[in-house]
């Protein structure tokens, strides 16, 4: 035992002191919080610019009611939209429209908005801006604005009062309220959120570290390290010291994430209610059981494909090799992620129940479903069996290829000689 602990302390000392391992633990963290505040920031300091626009309205009898659907607020209480100018039923439309486009080119205006005198029968409406990338949010409330002129406008002409019909035709907003076994939370999307987050860091971490097994053994290979290795200490112990130190080193990421995101979160917080004071973020449901869950299916699904890994580098001799033989375990991996729909349609259909108790695509589909919608205690379990079962049977399994691959150079193995290593005693 005191002989695994050397290896697994040099495999953690060796690889939390690199630059691959502060800049993935600390800086990429930071650079993902960056990426999420920032534009919050800065749309929080571009959103006082009120839109300075001019309306044409060649029917005569829309533009007031389209003005008075710009009723939009910008965060710091100023109005979204000013209608400097209204024109009805222009005679000279060619001379005007030079004359607004000028305006817009000399900045006394953003825009200006044309309604053409059959608008009613379907023809569209226009709207001109010098620079149409920023107006793209514009024209939802452009043409909420018009839509309801123009529906008010065919209503009256027909005999019918706009708003009265507008009462009667309002809509009611439904609130999804997800129960859980601490209450009652108000859904606005983080569940699921929470769930492709989750699981999406058991796919990155359990590639990411199942290839940093594979190259250490690689490399210690291929600089023929490895046989002065196992003149002290036996392959298994190798083996098992070498998948264990690169747990710690994940284990450690994994703390020093799940530190960083509380930060963030309570940070996030406080930004909104100084942004925004008063405003409702959602709940996020997160108990510690899901993360103990993540924590424990990381490690099951990491002794699983790691063993692989290790197995896969003692078979090669180059990159390329290792490249071509770890292609089915990265595969089953990727397969895990593509099985996500699955999960997310129906959680507790006999088909997901199925996928998530199978030893390879456990670690990640099982995560998912215990953030959607947490299955019974006796399948995640089950689930954590096999796949820790089936994780022993490989290391072992993989420790007899093991034994034997570090010290073969030369050609990749043949399936015939993969089986005549397991053989060997």
């Amino acid at each position: 035992m005191r002989k695994i602990w050397l290896v697994v302390k040099r495999e953690y000392l060796t690889r939390v002191r690199t630059k691959g391992f502060i800049i993935g633990t600390i800086a990429l963290p930071l650079f993902t919080a960056g990426v999420l505040i920032l534009p919050i920031v800065m749309a929080k300091r571009q959103t006082g610019n009120t839109q300075q626009i001019a309306i044409v309205d060649q029917t005569g009898a829309l533009a007031a009611n389209i003005v008075a659907g710009l009723d939009e607020k910008l965060p710091n209480g100023q109005p979204a939209y000013r209608v400097v100018r209204t024109v009805d039923q222009p005679g000279d439309l060619s001379g005007l429209r030079q004359q607004l486009r000028a305006e817009v080119n000399a900045g006394k205006l953003d825009g200006y908005f044309i309604v053409p005198q059959d608008v009613l029968t379907g023809k569209p409406a226009e709207f001109y801006s010098k620079n149409p990338a920023s107006e793209l949010t514009s024209l939802g409330t452009i043409r909420r604005a018009t839509s309801g002129a123009v529906i008010s406008l065919r209503l009256k002409q027909r005999g019918f009062e706009a708003e009265k019909l507008n009462d009667l035709v309002r809509g009611v907003e439904v609130t999804f309220i997800k129960i859980t076994r601490e209450g009652e939370v108000e859904e606005k999307g983080q569940t699921f959120m929470t769930a492709i987050v989750m699981a999406m860091v058991l796919y990155m971490t359990l590639i990411v570290y199942g290839v940093m097994t594979m190259r250490s053994v690689l490399e210690e290979k291929n600089t023929r390290i490895v046989e002065i290795l196992v003149s002290s200490l036996r392959p298994f112990q190798l083996l098992m010291g070498k998948i264990l130190g690169v747990a710690a080193v994940g284990f450690t990421q994994y703390v020093i994430w799940g530190i960083f995101g509380s930060l963030v979160a309570g940070y996030g917080v406080a930004m909104a209610t100084a942004f925004s004071p008063g405003a409702s973020l959602p709940k996020i449901d997160l108990p510690v059981s899901h993360l103990i869950y993540l924590a424990a299916f990381f490690l099951a699904g990491y002794f699983l494909y790691a063993s692989l890994y290790a197995a896969a580098g003692a078979m090669a001799s180059s990159d390329e090799d290792a490249q071509q033989v770890q292609m089915p375990m990265t595969l089953m991996i990727v397969l895990s992620f593509l099985l996500f729909t699955v999960i997310l349609r129906s959680p507790n259909s006999t088909l997901a129940v199925v996928l998530s108790l199978i030893p390879f695509f456990a670690p990640i589909l099982m995560i998912l479903r215990i953030a959607i919608q947490t299955p019974p205690f006796w399948q995640i379990a089950a689930s954590l069996v096999l796949t820790v079962g089936t994780g022993l049977a490989l290391v072992k399994f993989s420790a007899k290829i093991y034994r034997v691959g570090i010290l073969m150079y030369g050609k990749r193995p043949s399936l015939a000689e993969l089986l005549r290593w397991l053989r060997y005693t």
